[in-house]
């Protein structure tokens, strides 16, 4: 069988080979965009929990002030 062949007997055009390469690309881009997301959904819940303590928000404002001073320092 041809490449040419092998081409025209799938939806996606691809060889199996190309397929098998594709997926192996897609799905290690995959893994590496969801740890991506979930580090960094880590880090925004370490800045500022979703759910916030039982007085709210206002226990943060030391946080708060600490990471303007923080930013503050480095953007001057």
């Amino acid at each position: 069988m041809s490449e040419r062949d092998a081409r025209t007997g799938s939806l996606s055009g691809l060889t199996e080979a190309e397929a098998k390469e594709f997926h192996n690309v897609f799905m290690g881009s995959f893994i590496l965009f969801t740890l991506i997301a979930i580090g960094a959904h880590i880090l925004v819940w370490m800045w500022r929990p979703w759910l916030p303590a039982a007085s709210g928000y206002g226990e943060l404002k030391d946080v708060i002030e600490l990471a303007r001073q923080t930013a503050s320092a480095f953007f001057g």
